[in-house]
């Protein structure tokens, strides 16, 4: 991709702890905004190790045998699987240019990357809220403003009405464009 189009895409991180709802969020957000016209793409941070394929296919058998990269094309669908012999941490920064030009790139799980996130945070998981040691939180979508544990000044979105986050997302999109 070109760096003009990492630079027209608009860039939102979605922070919070695991059973927050935050890939339920996402999913229902990417629905919202395709039906607006707009073109979204998901990065998503796996903190575990992980494997796309599974044994006897020709792509896991590749990779076994040690090919470094593997892309398999097919007319709907590309993948691109590498192998890293030693552990790599990509950055956001890293992998936005991998991606082709869309109007925005949700980021799921990069916790700490220095991007505009919104946090998702449910009361009834049990989990510590992240806004206040993180000053890319732009809002946070909850199930319960009440009882935050401390007083903000995100935007607070309702958790359970992901059409009118899509609309605060694209009323403030401005805010979301990405700048390395």
């Amino acid at each position: 991709m070109s760096e003009a189009g990492v630079l027209s895409m608009r860039v939102v991180g979605f922070a919070g702890y695991s059973g927050s709802g935050k890939t339920t969020l996402v999913e229902q957000l990417v629905g919202h905004l395709r039906l607006s016209g707009q073109k979204v793409s998901v990065i998503k941070h796996a903190h575990h190790k992980f494997d796309i394929d599974y044994p006897g296919k020709d792509s896991w058998r590749h990779r076994k045998a040690g090919a470094y990269e593997v892309l398999v094309a097919s007319s709907h669908l590309l993948a691109l699987q590498r192998e890293s012999a030693q552990p790599v941490e990509y950055t956001v920064g890293d992998l936005l240019p991998m991606l082709e030009t869309v109007d925005w790139v949700f980021v799921e799980g990069f916790k700490h990357a220095p991007i505009p996130k919104i946090e998702v945070w449910r009361h009834a998981a049990g989990k510590p809220v992240c806004y206040p040691d993180d000053p890319h939180i732009l809002a946070i979508a909850t199930d319960d403003a009440d009882k935050l544990p401390q007083p903000t000044t995100a935007r607070l979105l309702d958790l359970n009405q992901p059409a009118a986050i899509a609309q605060w997302l694209l009323d403030e999109q401005e805010r979301f464009t990405y700048r390395p």
